[in-house]
Protein backbone atom coordinates (compact mmCIF):
# COMPACT_ATOMS: atom_id res chain seq x y z
CA UNK A 1 0.00 0.00 0.00
CA UNK A 2 1.44 3.36 -1.00
CA UNK A 3 1.22 6.44 1.40
CA UNK A 4 1.35 10.09 0.27
CA UNK A 5 4.20 12.22 1.70
CA UNK A 6 2.43 15.58 1.28
CA UNK A 7 0.94 15.56 4.83
CA UNK A 8 4.42 15.35 6.36
CA UNK A 9 5.96 18.30 4.51
CA UNK A 10 8.07 20.56 6.94
CA UNK A 11 9.60 24.08 6.78
CA UNK A 12 11.93 24.81 4.00
CA UNK A 13 15.34 26.25 4.84
CA UNK A 14 14.29 29.67 3.53
CA UNK A 15 11.14 29.68 5.69
CA UNK A 16 13.16 28.72 8.76
CA UNK A 17 15.70 31.50 8.17
CA UNK A 18 12.93 34.08 7.67
CA UNK A 19 11.30 32.93 10.94
CA UNK A 20 14.58 33.24 12.81
CA UNK A 21 15.14 36.75 11.46
CA UNK A 22 11.64 37.85 12.48
CA UNK A 23 12.02 36.25 15.92
CA UNK A 24 15.39 37.97 16.45
CA UNK A 25 13.91 41.32 15.48
CA UNK A 26 11.01 40.88 17.90
CA UNK A 27 13.32 39.78 20.72
CA UNK A 28 15.69 42.69 20.11
CA UNK A 29 12.78 45.15 20.19
CA UNK A 30 11.46 43.55 23.39
CA UNK A 31 14.87 43.66 25.09
CA UNK A 32 15.37 47.27 24.03
CA UNK A 33 11.97 48.16 25.47
CA UNK A 34 12.72 46.34 28.73
CA UNK A 35 16.12 48.05 29.02
CA UNK A 36 14.56 51.48 28.49
CA UNK A 37 11.90 50.70 31.08
CA UNK A 38 14.59 49.56 33.50
CA UNK A 39 16.54 52.77 32.98
CA UNK A 40 13.36 54.82 33.50
CA UNK A 41 12.57 52.97 36.74
CA UNK A 42 16.16 53.38 37.95
CA UNK A 43 16.16 57.08 37.05
CA UNK A 44 12.81 57.53 38.79
CA UNK A 45 14.17 55.87 41.90
CA UNK A 46 17.24 58.14 41.79
CA UNK A 47 15.02 61.21 41.48
CA UNK A 48 12.81 60.05 44.34
CA UNK A 49 15.86 59.34 46.52
CA UNK A 50 17.24 62.82 45.82
CA UNK A 51 13.90 64.48 46.57
CA UNK A 52 13.46 62.50 49.78
CA UNK A 53 17.01 63.37 50.80
CA UNK A 54 16.32 67.05 50.16
CA UNK A 55 12.94 67.03 51.91
CA UNK A 56 14.38 65.23 54.96
CA UNK A 57 17.15 67.82 55.31
CA UNK A 58 14.68 70.70 55.10
CA UNK A 59 12.14 69.14 57.45
CA UNK A 60 14.74 68.24 60.07
CA UNK A 61 16.15 71.75 60.16
CA UNK A 62 12.70 73.34 60.24
CA UNK A 63 11.56 71.18 63.17
CA UNK A 64 14.61 72.10 65.24
CA UNK A 65 14.78 75.77 64.30
CA UNK A 66 11.12 76.47 65.09
CA UNK A 67 11.83 75.33 68.66
CA UNK A 68 14.76 77.77 69.07
CA UNK A 69 14.34 79.74 72.29
CA UNK A 70 11.82 77.35 73.81
CA UNK A 71 12.13 77.19 77.63
CA UNK A 72 15.37 79.18 77.74
CA UNK A 73 16.12 81.33 80.81
CA UNK A 74 16.33 85.11 80.29
CA UNK A 75 20.12 85.14 80.37
CA UNK A 76 20.56 82.35 77.80
CA UNK A 77 20.70 83.58 74.20
CA UNK A 78 18.43 82.03 71.60
CA UNK A 79 20.65 82.32 68.52
CA UNK A 80 24.34 81.85 69.22
CA UNK A 81 25.88 81.88 65.75
CA UNK A 82 24.41 82.76 62.36
CA UNK A 83 26.73 81.98 59.45
CA UNK A 84 26.53 80.98 55.79
CA UNK A 85 27.15 77.30 56.49
CA UNK A 86 26.50 76.99 60.23
CA UNK A 87 23.70 78.01 62.57
CA UNK A 88 23.71 77.35 66.33
CA UNK A 89 20.89 77.99 68.79
CA UNK A 90 19.50 76.96 72.17
CA UNK A 91 16.23 75.10 72.70
CA UNK A 92 14.65 72.70 75.17
CA UNK A 93 14.04 70.27 72.32
CA UNK A 94 14.51 66.87 74.00
CA UNK A 95 14.03 65.62 77.55
CA UNK A 96 14.44 62.22 79.18
CA UNK A 97 12.27 63.20 82.15
CA UNK A 98 8.73 61.88 81.84
CA UNK A 99 7.03 64.80 83.61
CA UNK A 100 8.82 67.62 81.78
CA UNK A 101 5.98 69.58 80.11
CA UNK A 102 8.15 72.17 78.38
CA UNK A 103 10.42 70.13 76.10
CA UNK A 104 9.32 69.51 72.53
CA UNK A 105 10.03 65.76 72.61
CA UNK A 106 10.28 63.11 75.31
CA UNK A 107 12.93 60.46 74.69
CA UNK A 108 13.63 58.21 77.69
CA UNK A 109 16.78 56.94 75.96
CA UNK A 110 18.26 60.40 75.33
CA UNK A 111 21.70 60.72 76.97
CA UNK A 112 22.07 63.14 79.85
CA UNK A 113 24.49 65.23 77.79
CA UNK A 114 21.76 66.02 75.25
CA UNK A 115 18.98 67.32 77.48
CA UNK A 116 20.45 70.33 79.29
CA UNK A 117 22.58 73.40 78.66
CA UNK A 118 26.33 73.29 78.24
CA UNK A 119 28.42 74.73 81.05
CA UNK A 120 31.87 76.39 80.84
CA UNK A 121 33.48 73.14 81.97
CA UNK A 122 32.04 71.49 78.82
CA UNK A 123 32.80 74.44 76.54
CA UNK A 124 33.02 73.60 72.84
CA UNK A 125 34.23 75.36 69.72
CA UNK A 126 31.24 75.54 67.42
CA UNK A 127 31.79 73.55 64.18
CA UNK A 128 33.22 75.50 61.24
CA UNK A 129 34.04 78.42 63.57
CA UNK A 130 36.61 79.63 66.09
CA UNK A 131 33.90 80.68 68.56
CA UNK A 132 33.99 78.97 71.96
CA UNK A 133 30.69 78.52 73.77
CA UNK A 134 29.52 78.94 76.52
CA UNK A 135 31.53 81.23 78.77
CA UNK A 136 28.95 81.31 81.59
CA UNK A 137 26.41 79.01 83.24
CA UNK A 138 22.73 79.58 82.49
CA UNK A 139 20.39 78.75 85.33
CA UNK A 140 16.64 78.78 85.80
CA UNK A 141 14.82 80.84 88.45
CA UNK A 142 15.00 77.74 90.66
CA UNK A 143 18.81 77.79 90.42
CA UNK A 144 19.11 74.63 88.30
CA UNK A 145 20.99 74.30 85.03
CA UNK A 146 18.99 75.41 81.99
CA UNK A 147 17.17 72.55 80.21
CA UNK A 148 17.83 74.15 76.80
CA UNK A 149 20.56 72.35 74.90
CA UNK A 150 22.70 73.78 72.11
CA UNK A 151 21.84 72.51 68.61
CA UNK A 152 24.17 73.22 65.69
CA UNK A 153 23.62 72.55 61.99
CA UNK A 154 26.65 72.78 59.72
CA UNK A 155 27.93 71.62 56.32
CA UNK A 156 31.29 70.09 55.54
CA UNK A 157 32.85 68.57 52.40
CA UNK A 158 32.12 64.88 51.79
CA UNK A 159 35.51 63.16 51.71
CA UNK A 160 33.97 59.86 50.54
CA UNK A 161 33.28 61.11 47.01
CA UNK A 162 35.53 62.33 44.22
CA UNK A 163 33.56 65.56 43.80
CA UNK A 164 34.94 68.78 45.25
CA UNK A 165 31.48 70.36 45.53
CA UNK A 166 29.81 67.54 47.49
CA UNK A 167 28.83 68.45 51.08
CA UNK A 168 27.20 66.75 54.06
CA UNK A 169 24.72 68.36 56.46
CA UNK A 170 25.39 67.49 60.11
CA UNK A 171 23.46 68.10 63.33
CA UNK A 172 25.32 68.34 66.63
CA UNK A 173 23.70 68.51 70.08
CA UNK A 174 25.91 70.07 72.76
CA UNK A 175 29.32 68.39 72.67
CA UNK A 176 28.08 65.02 71.39
CA UNK A 177 29.21 63.37 68.16
CA UNK A 178 27.54 65.04 65.14
CA UNK A 179 24.82 63.06 63.35
CA UNK A 180 24.66 62.91 59.56
CA UNK A 181 21.41 64.44 58.33
CA UNK A 182 21.82 64.55 54.57
CA UNK A 183 24.49 64.17 51.91
CA UNK A 184 24.99 64.93 48.20
CA UNK A 185 24.41 68.64 48.86
CA UNK A 186 26.11 70.74 46.18
CA UNK A 187 28.01 73.91 47.02
CA UNK A 188 31.36 75.39 47.95
CA UNK A 189 33.13 76.95 50.89
CA UNK A 190 31.57 80.32 49.98
CA UNK A 191 28.01 79.09 49.38
CA UNK A 192 25.42 80.86 51.54
CA UNK A 193 23.12 77.95 52.36
CA UNK A 194 21.56 79.98 55.17
CA UNK A 195 20.20 83.50 54.76
CA UNK A 196 18.84 85.49 57.71
CA UNK A 197 16.04 88.01 58.04
CA UNK A 198 15.79 90.59 60.80
CA UNK A 199 13.19 93.04 62.00
CA UNK A 200 13.76 96.63 60.90
CA UNK A 201 11.81 99.50 62.41
CA UNK A 202 11.98 102.55 60.11
CA UNK A 203 11.63 106.11 61.34
CA UNK A 204 8.13 106.09 59.90
CA UNK A 205 5.90 103.24 58.84
CA UNK A 206 5.52 99.68 60.08
CA UNK A 207 8.20 97.21 61.10
CA UNK A 208 9.36 94.91 58.30
CA UNK A 209 11.61 91.92 57.66
CA UNK A 210 14.85 92.69 55.83
CA UNK A 211 17.49 90.22 54.68
CA UNK A 212 20.92 90.48 56.25
CA UNK A 213 23.59 90.68 53.51
CA UNK A 214 25.83 87.63 53.27
CA UNK A 215 28.82 89.97 53.54
CA UNK A 216 27.68 90.85 57.08
CA UNK A 217 27.82 87.23 58.24
CA UNK A 218 28.57 85.65 60.56
CA UNK A 219 26.59 87.21 63.39
CA UNK A 220 27.69 86.05 66.82
CA UNK A 221 26.09 86.44 70.24
CA UNK A 222 29.39 87.72 71.58
CA UNK A 223 27.85 89.05 74.82
CA UNK A 224 27.54 85.95 77.03
CA UNK A 225 24.45 87.13 78.91
CA UNK A 226 21.32 87.84 76.93
CA UNK A 227 19.63 91.16 77.85
CA UNK A 228 22.75 92.36 79.65
CA UNK A 229 23.67 96.03 79.41
CA UNK A 230 26.20 95.30 76.67
CA UNK A 231 23.72 93.15 74.70
CA UNK A 232 22.48 96.13 72.69
CA UNK A 233 23.39 97.99 69.52
CA UNK A 234 25.57 96.09 67.06
CA UNK A 235 26.01 93.20 69.49
CA UNK A 236 22.26 92.60 69.52
CA UNK A 237 21.70 92.36 65.75
CA UNK A 238 21.60 88.57 66.05
CA UNK A 239 18.72 88.94 68.53
CA UNK A 240 16.68 90.76 65.86
CA UNK A 241 16.67 87.74 63.51
CA UNK A 242 13.15 86.43 63.00
CA UNK A 243 13.59 83.95 60.16
CA UNK A 244 16.10 81.82 58.26
CA UNK A 245 15.93 80.94 54.58
CA UNK A 246 17.50 77.58 53.74
CA UNK A 247 18.57 76.90 50.14
CA UNK A 248 19.85 73.45 49.15
CA UNK A 249 20.65 71.78 45.83
CA UNK A 250 21.12 68.01 45.97
CA UNK A 251 22.10 65.34 43.46
CA UNK A 252 21.14 61.70 43.11
CA UNK A 253 24.73 60.71 43.81
CA UNK A 254 25.52 59.94 40.16
CA UNK A 255 27.87 61.76 37.82
CA UNK A 256 27.87 62.66 34.14
CA UNK A 257 24.71 62.12 32.10
CA UNK A 258 23.12 60.08 34.91
CA UNK A 259 23.31 62.96 37.40
CA UNK A 260 20.06 64.66 38.40
CA UNK A 261 19.84 67.79 40.57
CA UNK A 262 16.97 69.20 42.61
CA UNK A 263 16.84 72.55 44.40
CA UNK A 264 14.57 73.74 47.18
CA UNK A 265 14.33 76.94 49.21
CA UNK A 266 12.36 77.15 52.44
CA UNK A 267 11.80 80.05 54.84
CA UNK A 268 11.69 79.03 58.50
CA UNK A 269 10.22 81.51 60.97
CA UNK A 270 11.52 81.64 64.54
CA UNK A 271 8.35 82.11 66.61
CA UNK A 272 10.17 82.26 69.96
CA UNK A 273 12.53 85.03 68.89
CA UNK A 274 11.50 88.47 70.08
CA UNK A 275 9.32 87.23 72.91
CA UNK A 276 9.63 89.30 76.05
CA UNK A 277 12.13 87.97 78.55
CA UNK A 278 11.41 89.60 81.86
CA UNK A 279 13.22 89.67 85.13
CA UNK A 280 12.88 91.79 88.24
CA UNK A 281 15.15 94.78 87.92
CA UNK A 282 14.29 96.54 91.15
CA UNK A 283 12.98 100.07 91.43
CA UNK A 284 11.59 102.29 88.71
CA UNK A 285 14.58 103.49 86.67
CA UNK A 286 15.97 106.97 87.21
CA UNK A 287 16.25 109.02 84.01
CA UNK A 288 18.27 111.95 85.28
CA UNK A 289 18.87 113.55 81.88
CA UNK A 290 17.19 116.06 79.59
CA UNK A 291 16.00 115.84 75.99
CA UNK A 292 17.09 118.41 73.41
CA UNK A 293 15.17 118.89 70.15
CA UNK A 294 16.65 120.99 67.33
CA UNK A 295 15.36 121.75 63.83
CA UNK A 296 17.95 120.84 61.17
CA UNK A 297 18.24 120.69 57.38
CA UNK A 298 19.34 117.35 55.97
CA UNK A 299 21.84 116.95 53.10
CA UNK A 300 18.94 116.53 50.66
CA UNK A 301 17.60 119.94 51.84
CA UNK A 302 14.60 118.43 53.63
CA UNK A 303 13.84 119.50 57.22
CA UNK A 304 14.11 117.22 60.25
CA UNK A 305 14.31 117.31 64.03
CA UNK A 306 17.49 116.17 65.78
CA UNK A 307 16.93 114.67 69.24
CA UNK A 308 19.85 114.23 71.63
CA UNK A 309 20.16 113.02 75.20
CA UNK A 310 22.67 111.46 77.58
CA UNK A 311 22.51 108.00 79.20
CA UNK A 312 20.11 107.70 82.11
CA UNK A 313 21.38 107.68 85.67
CA UNK A 314 20.40 104.02 86.04
CA UNK A 315 22.12 103.00 82.79
CA UNK A 316 25.69 103.76 83.74
CA UNK A 317 25.22 103.72 87.51
CA UNK A 318 22.68 102.87 90.17
CA UNK A 319 20.86 99.65 89.29
CA UNK A 320 22.32 99.64 85.75
CA UNK A 321 19.09 98.11 84.48
CA UNK A 322 18.05 100.45 81.64
CA UNK A 323 17.51 98.44 78.46
CA UNK A 324 15.86 101.01 76.19
CA UNK A 325 14.55 104.55 75.79
CA UNK A 326 10.99 105.37 74.80
CA UNK A 327 10.17 108.49 72.79
CA UNK A 328 6.81 110.20 72.33
CA UNK A 329 5.94 112.91 69.81
CA UNK A 330 2.99 115.25 69.47
CA UNK A 331 1.95 118.43 67.74
CA UNK A 332 1.98 121.42 70.04
CA UNK A 333 -1.79 121.67 69.60
CA UNK A 334 -2.45 118.07 70.71
CA UNK A 335 -3.79 117.63 74.26
CA UNK A 336 -1.48 114.70 75.11
CA UNK A 337 1.31 112.48 73.78
CA UNK A 338 -0.73 109.31 73.25
CA UNK A 339 1.11 106.10 72.29
CA UNK A 340 4.94 105.93 72.16
CA UNK A 341 6.53 107.07 68.91
CA UNK A 342 9.47 104.63 68.97
CA UNK A 343 11.88 102.73 71.23
CA UNK A 344 15.67 102.84 71.02
CA UNK A 345 17.98 100.22 72.65
CA UNK A 346 20.29 101.37 75.42
CA UNK A 347 24.04 100.81 75.46
CA UNK A 348 25.47 103.94 73.79
CA UNK A 349 27.74 106.60 75.23
CA UNK A 350 25.34 109.26 73.91
CA UNK A 351 22.12 109.22 71.94
CA UNK A 352 21.01 110.92 68.74
CA UNK A 353 17.89 110.35 66.69
CA UNK A 354 16.87 112.28 63.58
CA UNK A 355 13.12 112.49 63.01
CA UNK A 356 12.64 113.09 59.29
CA UNK A 357 8.90 112.39 59.29
CA UNK A 358 7.95 116.03 59.88
CA UNK A 359 5.76 118.49 58.00
CA UNK A 360 6.56 122.08 57.11
CA UNK A 361 4.76 124.63 59.25
CA UNK A 362 4.08 122.16 62.09
CA UNK A 363 5.37 122.54 65.65
CA UNK A 364 6.44 119.38 67.50
CA UNK A 365 7.13 118.49 71.11
CA UNK A 366 8.95 115.34 72.24
CA UNK A 367 9.04 113.34 75.46
CA UNK A 368 11.59 110.78 76.72
CA UNK A 369 11.61 108.02 79.36
CA UNK A 370 14.00 105.22 80.29
CA UNK A 371 12.74 101.63 80.46
CA UNK A 372 14.19 98.78 82.51
CA UNK A 373 13.75 95.04 82.02
CA UNK A 374 10.77 94.70 84.35
CA UNK A 375 9.58 96.61 82.23
CA UNK A 376 9.03 99.85 84.12
CA UNK A 377 9.24 103.40 82.82
CA UNK A 378 11.05 106.25 84.50
CA UNK A 379 9.62 109.70 84.96
CA UNK A 380 9.55 111.54 81.64
CA UNK A 381 11.35 114.64 80.43
CA UNK A 382 9.94 116.93 77.73
CA UNK A 383 11.80 118.83 75.05
CA UNK A 384 11.16 122.37 73.98
CA UNK A 385 8.87 122.90 70.99
CA UNK A 386 10.36 122.82 67.49
CA UNK A 387 8.73 124.56 64.52
CA UNK A 388 9.47 123.26 61.04
CA UNK A 389 9.94 126.09 58.48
Amino acid sequence: MTHSSRGRAGFTLIELMVSLVVFSFVMASALSFLRSQGRAVSLGNDRMDALQNLEFAMTTMEQRLRAAGGDTPDAQPVLIYAGKNVVAFNADYTTNIANDPFAVYYDPDAPGGAVSALTPSLQITLPNTAFAYPSMTYTTTAGTNSPAETITFFLRPDSTTSRTDDYILFEQVNNLTPDLVSRNIIGSATTAWFQYYKVTVPASGSARLDSIPAASLPLIHSVPQHLALADTGAAAIIDSIRGIQISFTVTNGSTGAAERQHSLTRFVSLPNMGLAHRQTCGDVPILGTGLTATEITQPDSTPAVKLTWSPATDETGGEKDVVSYVLWRKLSTDPGFGNPYLSIPAGSASYLYVDAAVSSGATYVYQLAAEDCTPSLSATTTSGSVTIP
